[in-house]
């Protein structure tokens, strides 16, 4: 990834719902600001916060965009991957197979191929930035194993099962690899 250093993955904090303007629910309030507290005390200057435009991933990054003052930009590449259109009775079943096969695609949804295209522009752009070095990137948690799969190619459905909300993971260039690194510990 050109010079980017660092990418700090965030999963949005405990929401209302699903829906794309499902808000925080108390709880995640108050870990959207522990997450402000968390990504405070990294030692190192966040330059970008790009989010998920669904309102629950601008909530949890708002405290701290605020306290840092960096502004918070809105990617629709971060978005949740839809899984169908229509209602899904074995959704776990079926995004368990999204897992394995990486083109399956319900009426109406993304495949997980489709998901990464998406974001490895992303990653392809803000790999062309000359002096950017740390960025802040808010999304959900199965784009953000699918996110995740394009620097650890072992990350899968268990892992997605395993993460927390909110949840923080620090991708980190070493050399000519990155190395992908849960820190969130709160």
């Amino acid at each position: 990834m050109g010079l980017v250093k660092r990418i700090i993955l965030v999963r949005h904090c405990n929401a209302q719902g699903q829906h794309k303007d499902s808000p925080l629910t108390y709880e995640g309030i108050n870990e959207a600001r522990l997450l402000a507290a968390f990504l405070k005390r990294l030692d190192f200057p966040i330059q970008r916060i790009l989010s998920s435009p669904f309102f629950r991933a601008v909530e949890t990054i708002k405290p701290f965009a605020d306290a840092a003052d960096v502004p918070i930009e809105l990617d629709r590449r971060l978005q949740e991957r839809i899984l169908s259109e229509e209602p899904v009775d074995d959704w776990l079943e079926v995004l368990e197979e999204s897992f394995a096969d990486f083109d399956m695609r319900l009426p109406g949804g993304e495949s997980s191929n489709d998901a990464r295209v998406r974001v490895r522009a992303l990653l392809d752009e803000l790999e062309s930035e000359e002096n950017l070095e740390n960025v802040v990137l808010v999304t959900h948690g199965n784009l953000l194993a699918i996110l995740m799969k394009e620097f650890q190619t072992d990350i899968g459905f268990s892992h997605w099962k395993g993460f927390s909300n909110p949840d923080v993971f620090l991708v980190q260039r070493t050399g000519g690899s990155y190395m992908v690194e849960r820190i969130w510990n709160v």
